[in-house]
């Protein structure tokens, strides 16, 4: 019979800390399963980690060490700005779920960039076009960094300016109506959504500010690294931000969501499994038991009967918990929001977290540049 281990157990015979143990497991290093006695809680197959404490102990080359760092390990860039430890999520020192009942993201953008004003993202000129979404602002954020200027040898209160002139921009480009409301109010006049929505928008915003070093941040870091524009740094930001994996996770839920209302909830995880496809709006590595962002955001929301069936299919068949991406399909049916909504809230959310991250980079004055492992033919 299988033996399966408790957290602490687990941690205890790896002796790493808890988020290189959700590591192995998003890799698959590691069985996992919710904990019969308390489903919030999950348990972790022995035999694999048995196996895993031993390869540890046989011990790895830099290389090794170097190549797996890249993916899901110990943190290889110093950041005051997040972090998620004990599955909070952290924004210098304040857990962002507190942070979020109350704050606006011009406020969540002071916290993270250390400002000492207070953060505009006003706009006051209306807007020349009438579409709105993602070519829009890619197109506006491309013409900025075009024009922008290096951030290497600034003062950090001018780069914060070119972050929230960036950050102006990409707001309205992604809905908002002009003005000097804070930006969840403007996006929500942009939507035709109600007070109450309003204030989802607000608190989901903040929560989706800063996320430790995910891939578009560090692409912003790693463009920062270069002098680039701050406007260029939130540009690449955006570029990885359209992956699948990453900001597209949002509409392959809503995708997830449609097969469940055709399939069954049952049936339509049994075949995305089938084909081996991840699910979408499911699980994180860094949150096993539960994604606080997503907990936070679905409190406040009336979550309809076959959300919950397909909440309910994949913690019984995968023991995953709903994340934030979950919580963004379920708003967007929910508020009748835009199709692409997740995503243009990803990236107005995400845009104050880039412009932190680009900010202490430039300011660090240290370059990214690793060294790849080559393992092609040698040339003669």
């Amino acid at each position: 019979m299988t033996e399966w281990l408790t957290r602490e157990e687990a941690l205890a015979r790896l002796n790493v800390r808890p988020q290189t143990l959700y590591a192995y497991v998003s890799r698959g290093r590691i069985g996992m399963r919710p904990d019969g006695a308390d489903p919030r809680r999950s348990q972790y197959r022995a035999d694999d980690i048995t196996a895993l404490a031993t390869r540890r102990a046989r011990g790895r080359s830099p290389q090794a060490i170097a190549e797996s760092a890249i993916a899901w390990g110990e943190p290889s860039i110093t950041t005051a700005i997040s972090t998620v430890q004990h599955g909070r999520l952290v924004y210098r020192g304040k857990d962002a779920v507190a942070f979020s009942s109350a704050a606006t993201l011009e406020e969540t953008a002071a916290l993270l960039w250390a400002s000492n004003a207070p953060v505009s993202f006003a706009s006051l000129t209306p807007s020349a076009v009438r579409q709105s979404g993602a070519p829009t602002a890619f197109a506006r954020l491309s013409a900025l960094a075009a024009e922008g200027r290096p951030s290497l040898g600034r003062r950090p209160a001018m780069l914060q300016q070119d972050g929230a002139s960036a950050t102006s921009a990409l707001a309205t480009a992604l809905g908002a109506t002009p003005g000097s409301e804070p930006v969840h109010a403007r996006l929500a006049q942009g939507w035709s959504v109600d007070a109450a929505g309003a204030d989802l928008i607000r608190r989901t915003l903040v929560l989706l500010a800063d996320h430790e070093l995910n891939a578009s941040t560090f692409a912003a870091r790693v463009a920062a690294s270069t002098g680039a524009p701050i406007a260029a740094c939130l540009l690449a930001g955006l570029a990885t931000l359209t992956g699948p994996r990453h900001g597209g996770a949002g509409a392959a839920a809503l995708n997830l969501v449609e097969d469940a209302e055709r399939l069954g909830a049952d049936e339509a995880v049994a075949r995305w499994l089938a084909h081996d496809r991840p699910l979408p709006g499911f699980g994180h590595p860094l949150y096993p038991e539960g994604d606080p962002r997503g907990q936070a955001l679905l409190r406040d929301l009336e979550i309809d009967d076959g959300l919950l069936r397909l909440r309910d299919a994949v913690l019984a068949a995968t023991g995953m918990h709903a994340n934030v991406d979950f919580a963004l399909a379920a708003m967007t049916r929910s508020l009748r929001l835009p199709a692409d909504a997740p995503f243009r809230l990803f990236a107005l959310g995400r845009s104050a977290g880039w412009t932190a991250h680009a900010i202490e980079q430039v300011t660090s004055n240290r370059p990214i540049r690793p060294r790849a492992r080559y393992d092609g033919p040698v040339g003669t």
